[in-house]
């Protein structure tokens, strides 16, 4: 039996106890009432709003709509009510961060099946209703979209890229151990034009809705750079082009300046991390619209935490060196008007904790308005959703947040999510009676 077909059984097996605590169907017609509206398109906060659904869409958003008979009516008084956040950058098939040595030896594949779920619910309770997942082993990313697609378990919604594509040696490969040493999975090692057109289909007839690129040296691994390209011109055009014809964008891990470029002239999505783009980086995002997707909290996860979760000290160096110019040059980027949609890398810090970077998104240089326009129709945008989710307008998904305060005065209220509803559902609700919502 393949190691996929064992994943695949097993997230089946350890989803099969979990009905009972999947939230109750929604009502057919529910009326939700705020006295505060972000709607995600950047406008002013609107006063006193019901936003009416049917099923899982929206039907309806104003101050004086009449609510239809039989509705279920959920006031939040005086709560924001926002669109679900959308997290362009997880890992929640990687599990929370834990022991380097036993995450590498200890667990395979089929643990990560077996933990999917959790993290899955976490990251939806945050607050977060859409991810997009950008690199898992052996499809478990794709059984665990399935999964929460049929409603046997709770999650958000995913894009996701299965393995991610990259060169022999470099970050998506083992680096620092023997030769000898080998895994009995899927691999993400592609090198040559031939080999990458060839990783990118086997990839899309696997399942994946994206494709993952790895076009420079990485930090949590042990390459000696952190951002040196892996990936020639011609590869990466090559891995664009191949995605491209299958109806498939690509998102490029690139740390590094050249390589930066090099993924953007070849015509990626989006950049993750971005941590050493320079002007000329800079100035062709701008010129192609290619999203920046800055994961600017984790550094200091990392740095608190990865040395007691027995990580080489050559990773904590390198995370060190790079942490503090990420941000700074985030910050360049925002103030050319570089497109950002949000995304946190988690799993490299704890699943649920994801709506932390917004403090950091506004310290080095959004407004808070822009931070969460990230998080919601730029994101959409991104994933190409932006007729699906990350507004709260008629048609939509009836994907929605609340909490207490007005995160445009304090951007830190999204750390603390108190109402989430997702495709009409409620799965999160402090007003609501715990018995019949989902926690």
């Amino acid at each position: 039996m393949s190691n996929l077909l064992r994943c695949a059984l097993l997230l089946g097996t350890c989803v099969a106890v979990l009905p009972a605590r999947i939230a109750q169907p929604a009502a057919s017609k529910v009326a939700l009432r705020a006295a505060r509206l972000i709607d995600g398109s950047g406008g002013v906060p609107l006063r006193d709003r019901v936003v009416l659904i049917e099923g899982d869409r929206i039907v309806g958003v104003g101050s004086k709509l009449a609510i239809p008979a039989g509705s279920q009516v959920i006031d939040l008084g005086s709560a924001t009510l926002l669109p679900g956040l959308i997290d362009a950058h997880t890992h929640i098939t990687g599990g929370d961060p834990r022991d380097y040595y036993e995450r590498l030896f200890r667990r395979s594949p089929i643990d990560q099946a077996v933990d999917a779920h959790v993290y899955a619910r976490r990251t939806l309770e945050a607050g977060f209703t859409t991810v997009r997942d950008v690199g898992a082993g052996e499809f478990v990313d794709v059984a665990l979209r399935k999964a929460i697609d049929s409603g046997t378990v709770v999650g958000p919604r995913m894009q996701v890229s299965t393995m991610a594509i990259g060169a022999t040696g470099g970050h998506a490969d083992l680096t620092g151990f023997s030769p000898y040493l080998q895994f009995k999975e899927f691999s993400s090692v592609a090198d040559g034009v031939d080999e990458i057109r060839k990783g990118v289909r086997l990839r899309v007839k696997g399942g994946a809705d994206l494709i993952k690129a790895i076009a420079t040296a990485g930090v949590l691994s042990e390459e000696e750079s952190a951002g040196d390209p892996q990936y020639t011109q011609e590869e990466l055009d090559a891995l664009v082009s191949e995605a491209s014809m299958w109806g498939r964008k690509v998102a490029a891990h690139a740390h590094g300046a050249e390589g930066i470029k090099r993924a953007i002239r070849a015509g990626v999505a989006s950049i993750e991390h971005g941590s050493l783009i320079d002007d000329e980086g800079i100035r062709l995002m701008k010129e192609r619209g290619t999203y920046l997707v800055a994961d600017i909290y984790n550094d200091d996860y990392i740095l608190a935490e990865y040395t007691r979760l027995k990580y080489p000290e050559k990773i904590i160096e390198k995370e060190r060196k790079i942490g503090r110019l990420q941000r700074e040059n985030f910050q360049r980027a925002v103030r050319a008007g570089v497109r950002v949609a949000f995304g946190s890398d988690a799993g490299v810090y704890p699943h649920g904790s994801n709506g932390k970077q917004f403090v950091h998104m506004v310290r080095w240089g959004l407004t808070p308005m822009q931070a969460i326009q990230a998080a919601t129709v730029n994101a959409a945008d991104l994933l190409g959703w932006g007729d699906k989710v990350g507004r709260i307008a008629p048609g939509l998904f009836a994907d929605l947040i609340a909490v207490d305060n007005d995160p445009l005065q304090d951007i830190s209220a999204l750390e603390r999510i108190r109402f989430v509803m997702k495709g009409g559902r409620v799965y999160r609700s402090s007003t609501a009676d715990p018995g019949t919502l989902e926690r």
